[in-house]
């Protein structure tokens, strides 16, 4: 059994983390015979958006608050996370992950990662461990990373941000899992593209089920 740290960004698409993607994600690794640890970056949301009206809210919400909501109370703050106690890192999409989780959504070119986000891939990154991202969250990684294979399906803007980071931008579609073996990364589009529920549940399914094929193929190199 592989344990996913699963990084949310809030609650809700256009705010927070795209609710959808974070609960199939959890989903997938629960049929996967894996489990799950929700985390969130305990910070003030860049900014409230009203979901019924498409318009801001002259409010102020927690990010970690906020992501407790979709897990049930069961969620730690970003910065009690701890590398060797998981398997894989996964970041469902939404656009929180460009506006809580980094700033590309606002910043541009200029981005920066949300410090203990930023810790925690890192410290992945150098354990070898697979690193997931979907929808919008790969411009974590594309801001990360030099020379990676990324996908966001086939949105210009943010595929155009990949390349000038220094990575690959590759087209994808419905349910395509984009894997970067030397980097060990896992990224797939889902509501970037105009997709149903059950494309969305093909997609997470994949990428999950991809990461933990590389978790077993680090256990037996370890095992050599």
């Amino acid at each position: 059994m592989k344990k996913f740290a699963v990084v949310l960004a809030g609650c809700g698409v256009f705010d927070g983390a795209e609710i959808t993607e974070a609960v199939l994600t959890l989903l997938a690794i629960d049929k996967a015979g894996s489990s799950s640890q929700c985390f969130a970056p305990d910070i003030e949301q860049y900014h409230v958006i009203d979901h019924l009206h498409g318009k801001p809210a002259l409010e102020k919400r927690n990010v970690l608050t906020e992501s407790a909501r979709i897990t049930r109370g069961n969620i730690k703050p970003m910065g009690e996370f701890q590398a060797y106690d998981f398997d894989a890192l996964i970041f469902p999409g939404g656009f929180g992950a460009a506006k809580n989780l980094c700033s590309w959504a606002y910043e541009g070119d200029d981005a920066k990662v949300n410090p203990d986000v930023e810790k925690a891939v890192k410290a992945m990154h150098e354990a070898g461990k697979p690193i997931g991202a979907m929808c919008i969250a790969p411009v974590i990684l594309a801001i990360l990373f030099r020379g990676a294979k990324l996908t966001t399906g086939q949105d210009p803007a943010s595929g155009g941000f990949i390349e000038k980071k220094g990575n690959k931008n590759i087209i994808s579609d419905h349910g395509q899992v984009v894997i970067d073996p030397v980097h060990k990364l896992f990224t797939t589009p889902c509501y970037m593209l105009d997709a149903t529920l059950s494309q969305i549940a093909e997609g997470t399914e994949n990428i999950v089920n991809e990461m933990i094929r590389g978790c077993q193929i680090l256990d037996s190199c370890v095992q050599r």
